[in-house]
């Protein structure tokens, strides 16, 4: 098994490249890892009937590899412009285009990746507005084209004059060391979901149960009335739940 950091910050050595380091060197024993550092490449887009070595490079580190681990900055509550370029630039490699111009996976389907980013905003600024979001969701949305399933995402807010990784991040770093290093073929996670989705539905019904009682007091009490209500403080809670679900999903701090 491989697993293949990708550096795509302008320092070689700064906080986002420790990041990375502290979860290939948690890796399990047997694990192989290398680290490419995406300023290292003249990356270009593919000309058709040009050949482009500099791809077909990084496309073979990718295919011998069993996990990707990006670690990137938030520039302007964006992914880095290093990384976007790689992503801009492999997307012939990324996915399969049919005649009408959609895409299918391409040869990396079901492999898996872990994304890692940093922010000068506050770790409190962050947890409020999400600055880190749309860079986690630019990377999800081109590796889920791609058919490459999530590991995870870390994040590291506050990073204006910082020298030195903080320790609850090197643990968490070293966590996922050792959860990337067990080779899944496939997304696992369905079941799962399934449970979150019973909790989910089971802890709105209680709570909209719970806000009909006092509702009793000054509203008539028969079917139709308690149907509605009912109808209506559920699909609030569910619209909120889903709102949080789809927009603040992002690790922040």
């Amino acid at each position: 098994m491989k697993v293949l950091g990708i550096l795509a910050a302008h320092q070689e050595h700064g906080i986002n490249a420790k990041l990375l380091s502290a979860v290939l060197e948690n890796v399990d024993s047997g694990v192989e890892t290398e680290t490419i550092f995406l300023e290292d490449y003249d990356i270009t887009p593919h000309k058709y009937h040009e050949k482009n070595e500099v791809l077909d490079e990084l496309s073979a580190k990718l295919a011998e590899s069993d996990v990707w681990v990006f670690a990137a900055p938030t520039y302007w509550r964006e992914l880095s412009g290093v990384l976007k370029n790689f992503f801009d630039c492999m997307r012939p490699k990324f996915v399969y285009f049919k005649e009408n111009g959609d895409t299918i996976p391409g040869k990396f389907k079901d492999k898996h990746y872990l994304s890692i980013s940093s922010c000068y905003v506050s770790t409190l600024e962050n947890f409020v507005t999400g600055v880190t979001d749309d860079t986690f969701k630019t990377i999800d949305r081109v590796m889920s084209a791609a058919g490459v399933i999530k590991t995870g995402e870390i994040v590291l807010p506050g990073t204006f004059g910082m020298k030195e990784v903080p320790e609850s991040k090197l643990k968490l770093c070293a966590k996922y060391g050792h959860k990337i290093s067990q080779k899944k073929r496939k997304d696992d996670s369905t079941v799962k979901r399934y449970i979150q989705l019973f909790f989910m539905i089971a802890i709105m019904a209680l709570i909209t149960m719970g806000i009909q009682l006092p509702l009793k007091q000054v509203m008539p009490s028969n079917f139709w009335t308690d149907y509605v209500s009912f109808t209506i403080i559920f699909f609030v809670l569910l619209g909120s739940i889903l709102h949080f679900v789809t927009f603040v999903k992002h690790r922040r701090r």
